[in-house]
């Protein structure tokens, strides 16, 4: 049998075969560790930093990696942490053609007080699976109040100072806290400084005022100046504080890596070919202590109602001649300085002859803070009786925080002539003065007329009158308009994109008009501003884009554009450099604002006529 097969399969056949087993074999092993691509989804969250100062501001990334969600997440509202809107971000890949994708979505993170705060686990649906992010932790810390020495040598970009005009003050007293804001003159304000924290125990807060910047050199450097007045009012008594207040700044610093820029060392303007680098500066003022006293209780007039300041009064009263139930206009003006809104007049205790209406009252202030100006009230009051020969003395008290006493301001009484209303006369029916005899006496009601004369009939049939039918055809034509209304705003309300070209078109509309003011009065800070944000909402809606998203890049990179006449990207690629420039060298007279308005007034048309 052995023989048989041996003669039947050489020894050569079999090594043949054998040897394909093996490189089959290889072949299968070395695939099986070849990876293959797949689709396989993350979600991610992930934080710039996790310890920020308050004034400052952290970015929060959600990245989706592979497949993307069938909706974004939303973030859940946090107490105390303002969440900015996001920015989105996308890119699609093709790994051994296995299409991919990483959508980017990043927001700024706000703090309004230190503390810890915590980002929860997010969730998003990919293909039907649940993925979900860890929590994340974001510490928040108070600024540091930096050092005098370091102030002086010039090496600190900027800090804040708070100063108050006393420090012991009366229970519902008014005072101006001035608070400067330093920075130094190399620097320059990317954004106007943002107010994060404003601790005042045992104050209320009134308006903030702000005016013209100026510079002062302190130490070896010269710094600008940003003044700011701050209205404050005790609302108790004892030892109060204010601060440490923080307030956020976002300057463009020069760059650790570049030269130092000979323009602005020669004249002391920065030239537009060196650009720097923005930073996040949060500043924060020490902690001023406030003793509150209260207010005397000896000698408190009866009819004082917790007036406080400096206060003089006018009253005048009309008419004096009058019926019992006439009105009088009682006109009450208290000036000066104080908690203008909280004044309110007393009861007059000797006006008891007389019906008090409630006072009507207005305030016109004279400053910024609205602590000086006047208070007028108008009060109507009706005599009762004739007896009354007078309208009694008018008296207001008030507390004095200057000299610590109490006051009374009196004004004399306004003589006045009462006199009785008078009877009401009847109404006569006139009639004929024939009609009755002599010893005949006037009937009250006259008889019914019983013969009402002969009727009148129209020649034409209302149903052939011109207006009878214009009446008629009102309610048809109503209806009609009411159908095409309800239908347009139905298509309205399916076609998102027609919404929001309207909204842009109309706000482009808007916007040229503010440019060409801004223009007028030589405003180029405002001019670009607007500028930039104009060519941010127009190409966001042709590009179906968010605006906030937009920068200079999409120009070249979204296929849209494409089909724009030639000159389209080339004008908005100068309006974007315009626009950065202005930052560093600002445009100069009216006559070149204008022309840059006419410029994307012409671009904004092109785009809105290109089909998308």
């Amino acid at each position: 049998m052995e023989r048989h097969l041996a003669e039947k399969f050489p020894r050569r056949h079999n090594r043949k075969l054998y040897s394909f087993s093996i490189a089959v074999i290889l072949i299968l092993a070395t695939l099986s560790f070849i990876p293959v691509p797949t689709n396989a989804a993350s979600f991610t969250a992930s934080l710039d930093r996790d310890s920020i100062a308050l004034g400052e501001s952290a970015t929060l990334t959600l990245k989706f990696e592979g497949d993307l969600p069938q909706s974004e997440p939303s973030l859940p509202e946090i107490p105390g942490l303002n969440i900015g809107s996001a920015l989105r971000n996308s890119i699609d890949l093709n790994i051994n053609g296995v299409p991919s994708s990483i959508l980017t979505l990043t927001y700024s993170l706000a703090p309004q007080h230190t503390g810890d705060f915590t980002i929860p686990a997010l969730t998003a649906d990919v293909n039907g699976q649940r993925l979900a992010t860890a929590p994340l932790k974001l510490n928040v810390t108070q600024p540091q109040v930096p050092m005098a020495a370091d102030i002086k040598s010039g090496s600190q970009i900027a800090f804040m100072k708070l100063t108050l005009p006393k420090t012991n003050i009366y229970t519902g007293e008014v005072m101006a806290a001035d608070l400067r804001i330093y920075y130094r003159q190399d620097a320059r304000l990317a954004q106007p400084p943002r107010l994060t924290d404003l601790p005042v125990a045992g104050f209320t807060v009134g308006k903030i005022a702000s005016s013209d910047q100026s510079q002062v050199q302190i130490g070896n450097a010269i710094y600008n100046v940003i003044p700011a007045k701050i209205a404050l009012t005790a609302i108790k008594s004892g030892p109060l504080s204010i601060g440490p207040i923080a307030v956020g700044l976002l300057l463009d610093v020069p760059s650790e890596n570049q030269p130092r820029d000979p323009f602005f060392a020669q004249f002391g303007v920065h030239s537009p070919f060196f650009s720097g680098e923005q930073k996040q500066v949060a500043l924060a003022t020490e902690r001023v202590n406030v003793e509150s006293l209260p207010l005397p209780v000896e000698n408190v007039p009866a009819d004082f109602n917790g007036a406080v300041g400096n206060y003089s009064m006018t009253t005048t009263a009309g008419p004096t001649n009058l019926a019992t139930g006439d009105p009088i206009t009682v006109r009450v003006q208290i000036s000066g300085r104080g908690a203008l809104d909280a004044i309110t007049l007393p009861n007059q205790a000797a006006w008891n002859d007389f019906k008090i209406f409630p006072p009507t009252s207005k305030v016109e202030t004279t400053d910024q803070l609205g602590l000086e100006g006047d208070k007028t009230f108008e009060e109507i009051v009706t005599p009762q009786n004739t007896d009354i020969r007078a309208l009694p003395p008018f008296s207001f008290s008030l507390f004095n925080p200057d000299d610590g006493k109490y006051h009374t301001l009196t004004q004399s009484a306004v003589p006045l002539a009462v006199h009785s209303g008078g009877a009401t006369v009847m109404p006569a029916i006139a009639v004929n003065k024939n009609s009755a005899g002599e010893n005949q006496t006037p009937q009250d009601i006259l008889p019914i007329k019983e013969n009402f004369g002969t009727l009148e009939t129209k020649s034409v049939p209302l149903i052939v009158q011109p207006k009878f039918l214009a009446m008629q055809s009102l309610p048809v034509l109503a209806f009609l308009a009411a159908f095409i209304w309800r239908k347009r705003t139905d298509s309205l309300a399916n076609n998102p994109r027609l919404r929001r070209q309207r909204a842009v078109a109309q706000l482009v509309r808007d916007g040229i008009s503010d440019l060409k003011n801004f223009a007028v009065e030589n405003k180029p800070e405002e001019f670009f501003a607007t500028l930039f944000r104009l060519l941010q909402e127009q190409l966001g809606e042709r590009l179906d884009c968010p605006a906030s998203a937009i920068t200079e890049n999409v120009i070249d990179e979204h296929p849209v554009l494409r089909g724009a006449p030639k000159t389209t990207p080339d004008d908005l690629r100068e309006l974007f450099q315009l626009c950065n420039q202005a930052r560093y060298a600002p445009v100069r007279g009216s006559s070149e604002l204008n022309s840059v308005a006419a410029q994307f007034e012409k671009t904004a048309s092109e785009l809105q006529n290109l089909k998308t």
